[in-house]
């Protein structure tokens, strides 16, 4: 197709990227009001390297921001070192990174200029929130033991949905997990979680709901702080295990959870038990049950012994039948019990060994699934990753076939608010 732009003027001569740069980086960094320049802000976030300080100075009514550096020559001489939710005043000058496309402020000195405003409001949240009881321990609910199905509210496009997948598959096989988009970052991020908090309630399939994004800086955790969604999780009917991958701070969300693991893969760990585990708990039962039996076998033989020593001094024939069918009807018992126990601990031991013959890989093809592969090997996950004319290898229960892609065809999922459930 082509373009018809009768006012468009192509220029002789067009500047490559690192010449647009070198002159953006001579406008900045030589223009004399910022080479030494005073910025107030709030510090967002700080982390301490060998080589200096780096740290972002936000101010929280314009939703704007900029990376600051302290270096560790310069660190001692600070008035008021960098601290997140401290507010500051900061003097330094614009140096800008060719390489990177970016621009930092390199600070010289800090003087601090009382709590930030982010922090007070956070702060002033938290107190109240505390004060009606939210982030109280009476209030947390305990995990299922063996849940059946659990949602997960996040990012469809989030390396959080992957990695709880993942886990959960790993730990728990047969699992059924629903994912209930939302974003999590961002000014609509909130209102999100809240309705993906509700439609998972709706729904009333899930026995846990685990909240999770994965980890980055402090301002794009801003939502789970927000008092819509601190309320959303304390109100919930559902267990909520809190899955926010980041160790440095806790969020409001995460103390208003039942179970805070603070990353996505610990919480998947949390929310289910390892079926390993299982397996190796039930082994230990069957050797603790067959040692009591022994132990118990061995009283009743002592006893049986004391028994016939009694019978042998006292040398009474009739005595002596009594005690012995009262043996052998104990005898009975504990013959009968025991094949119970061992029938019951046999049963559950097969129940176990079905269930991971079901689960196994090549079952599942058998059952008329097929594994697509690129043409390196990898699984092919998602049709738009794959291009048309593009040469596929197919595994089925028995032999691959080699395929190419002639079409894409639109999703079958049409509802944006339905639960997406990956087993079907």
């Amino acid at each position: 197709m082509s373009l018809n732009l009768p006012n468009l003027l192509i220029p002789d001569t067009a500047l490559s990227v690192s010449s647009l740069t070198a002159l953006i980086q001579q406008l900045l960094e030589q223009e004399p009001q910022l080479q030494q320049v005073w910025v107030t802000g709030e510090v967002s976030s700080a982390t301490r390297y060998r080589s200096g300080l780096f740290f972002t100075l936000q101010d929280p009514d314009e939703k704007a921001a900029i990376s600051c550096v302290v270096w560790s020559s310069q660190i001692q001489r600070l008035v008021s070192v960098p601290a997140p939710g401290e507010q500051l005043v900061v003097l330094g000058r614009l140096h800008v990174h060719p390489q990177r496309g970016s621009y930092q402020l390199v600070v010289w000195q800090a003087l601090p200029g009382g709590e930030g405003l982010r922090a007070l409001r956070y702060r002033q949240l938290r107190q109240r929130l505390e004060a009606e009881g939210l982030f109280d321990l009476e209030r947390k609910r305990s995990l299922p033991s063996h849940p059946q199905t659990i949602a997960v509210v996040t990012s469809l496009q989030a390396a959080a949905w992957g990695d709880i997948q993942r886990t959960l598959k790993r730990r728990y096989p047969g699992l059924r997990v629903l994912l209930s988009p939302a974003l999590v970052q961002g000014d609509q991020a909130p209102e999100a979680i809240v309705r993906a908090i509700h439609r998972v309630e709706r729904d009333g399939r899930a026995e846990v709901l685990i909240l999770s994004r994965g980890g980055g800086a402090v301002e794009d955790m801003a939502c789970f702080n927000d008092e819509r969604v601190v309320r959303a999780v304390a109100a919930c009917s559902i267990p909520v295990v809190a899955g926010i991958g980041h160790q440095r701070d806790e969020s409001l969300a995460d103390l208003a959870a039942d179970v805070c693991a603070h990353t996505p893969t610990a919480a998947a760990e949390q929310a289910v038990p390892r079926l390993e585990d299982l397996l190796c708990d039930q082994r230990a039962r069957s050797l603790r049950l067959r040692q009591a039996i022994q132990d118990q076998v061995q009283v009743y033989e002592v006893h049986l012994n004391r028994l016939r020593d009694r019978l042998h001094r006292l040398r009474l024939d009739h005595q002596l039948r009594q005690r012995l069918h009262t043996l052998r009807w104990l005898e009975q018992r504990l013959i009968q019990s025991s094949t119970r126990q061992f029938q019951r601990a046999t049963q559950h031991c097969r129940l176990l060994r079905e269930k991971l013959q079901t689960l196994d890989p090549k079952a599942v093809l058998q059952r008329g699934y097929a594994v697509v592969r690129l043409e390196n090997g990898a699984i092919a996950r998602q049709a738009t990753s794959l291009q048309v004319g593009q040469s596929l290898t197919i595994q089925l229960a028995e032999g691959q076939v080699r395929a190419t892609v002639t079409e894409h065809l639109p999703s079958t999922s049409s509802d944006p608010n339905a639960l997406i459930d990956p087993a079907s």
